[in-house]
């Protein structure tokens, strides 16, 4: 009867971790310096992110920064454009599972030596984005998340139910073979 008793509360241990739980994902947006000048660069800290990787969008960025790091925590860098308008830009992150919305506030003055030109005013042609350039053709490994996801949500839910199933069977066969011996 002890087993018949282990398979019940094994079957309600996984019955129980298989019902759906709902939950807010609440995190923020950390930027680092708090009011970047434009032209400055940004360290960007994001909470309440599923996933190790995410990306964080701002019109004032100069493109989007690459956030990594561990489930729940990530962090990148991104540079603001120099030619950003002082006032406050919304950040947009988006993660495996989940989106998180910040803002950055832009200072009035610029990063940049005034002994430079602004290569954006001057009319120089300026990169907006990161460029695949050189490697001898690594240049996309270079851009690619070299670690690649380990099993997700729905791996660890089939293993739970193959795991559930496996110990109503081992109950099942012990109960019958306890009910043959008798």
């Amino acid at each position: 009867m002890g087993s018949l008793r282990l398979t019940l509360c094994t079957g309600l241990l996984v019955a129980t971790a298989l019902v759906p739980t709902a939950h807010a994902a609440e995190g923020g947006v950390s930027v680092t310096p708090s009011t970047p000048a434009p032209g400055g660069i940004v360290a960007l800290r994001v909470s309440g992110c599923g996933g190790t990787t995410g990306t964080a969008a701002s019109s004032a960025f100069v493109s989007d920064a690459r956030l990594v790091g561990v489930a729940g925590a990530l962090a990148g860098e991104t540079q603001v454009r120099s030619a950003a308008e002082p006032g406050s830009y919304d950040v947009k992150v988006t993660c495996a599972d989940s989106v998180v919305n910040g803002k950055v506030t832009v200072a009035g003055t610029s990063s940049q030596d005034a002994s430079q030109p602004d290569p954006l005013s001057s009319g120089a042609a300026s990169p907006a984005a990161p460029v695949d350039a050189g490697g001898g053709g690594t240049a996309h490994f270079a851009s690619v998340d070299a670690h690649a996801d380990g099993p997700g949500t729905a791996h660890a839910v089939v293993g739970l139910v193959l795991a559930g199933l496996a110990a109503v069977a081992v109950g099942l066969r012990s109960a019958r073979r306890s009910r043959e011996t008798d």
